[in-house]
């Protein structure tokens, strides 16, 4: 059985940082990649990464403040935010594709989700 699990969420201020895991099991994965979703809006793209880590795609909101990588031999994901913004409040959900979907910027390109992690940050 595939599943992904996210941790990591908490409430943080504004500023602060926080890293996100996403545990994968169940089958090896190629393109891995995060979504969020605020209170009233459309998931959206965060970040991707390619099957071996060397490729890796920001959205303009979080270019600069926010470091995907992937640890490939305990199949987990992380995603590493710094500077938080109270506009970065969201669920955040762990997405994986079997195979390569690059630069995996849509969500029907993924075959699994996880749960969601909730991200709170306060001002």
């Amino acid at each position: 059985q595939v599943r992904l699990v996210e941790s990591g969420g908490r409430l943080v201020q504004a500023g602060g940082s926080l890293r996100l895991s996403c545990a994968a099991s169940g089958s090896a994965f190629n393109t891995m990649g995060w979504f969020r979703q605020a209170p009233g809006k459309e998931r959206e793209f965060v970040v991707s990464i390619s099957g071996d880590g060397s490729m890796k795609r920001y959205s303009d909101s979080v270019k600069g403040r926010f470091t995907i990588s992937r640890d490939n031999a305990k199949n987990t994901a992380f995603l590493q935010m710094s500077s938080l913004k109270p506009d970065d409040t969201a669920v955040y959900y762990c997405a994986a594709a079997r195979l390569r979907v690059w630069p995996g910027l849509l969500q029907s390109s993924y075959n699994y989700w996880g749960q969601g992690t909730q991200v709170t940050v306060s001002s």
